[in-house]
């Protein structure tokens, strides 16, 4: 085993060891509640007002990557500006003391260029899969790694 395939299994190993308490679930699913609400109200500084300063944002396996508020905030102008419309429509969710899992089928019109594809008008309907891992230090997210089978090049 590798040095960085040892500090893997050992991050994921202090995850499992994470303790769950029901004032723990409540505070990560109210936490989890209060994106999800600033997002779909378009509110950024409410959004980011759930993540932590150095929080990251992923697009799996793409890696696109935005680090920090600064770049979770354009993360959503960018998204929001190509997918004006976009709409979340929650099909599953797990929270635990590692963060949320949310699974979604998400429907929009692609308005805007988007990660280099340029907008074509269409209406669209793709499913994601976002892990927001928790913060137990800052009791905050560090941001969201996003699964999608979203393909727009051909």
């Amino acid at each position: 085993m590798t040095q960085i395939e040892h500090d893997e299994h050992d991050a994921v190993v202090e995850l499992l060891r994470r303790e769950i308490t029901p004032e723990l679930y409540a505070e990560i699913r109210e936490l989890w509640k209060r994106h999800s609400i600033a997002e779909d109200n378009r509110d950024l500084p409410g959004l980011i007002s759930t993540l932590t300063p150095d929080c990251v944002y992923e697009i799996r396996p793409e890696g696109h990557r935005w680090e920090g508020h600064e770049g979770a905030a354009r993360f959503y102008s960018q998204l929001l500006g190509a997918f004006p419309d976009i709409h979340f429509d929650l099909t599953d969710v797990v929270v635990g003391p590692q963060g949320v899992c949310e699974e979604a089928r998400v429907t929009a019109t692609h308005e805007r260029d988007w990660l280099d594809n340029p907008a074509t008008g269409e209406r669209l309907t793709w499913n994601v899969v976002i892990f927001f891992p928790w913060d137990p230090e800052q009791r905050l997210f560090r941001g969201e790694k996003v699964y999608t089978d979203l393909r727009l090049r051909p």
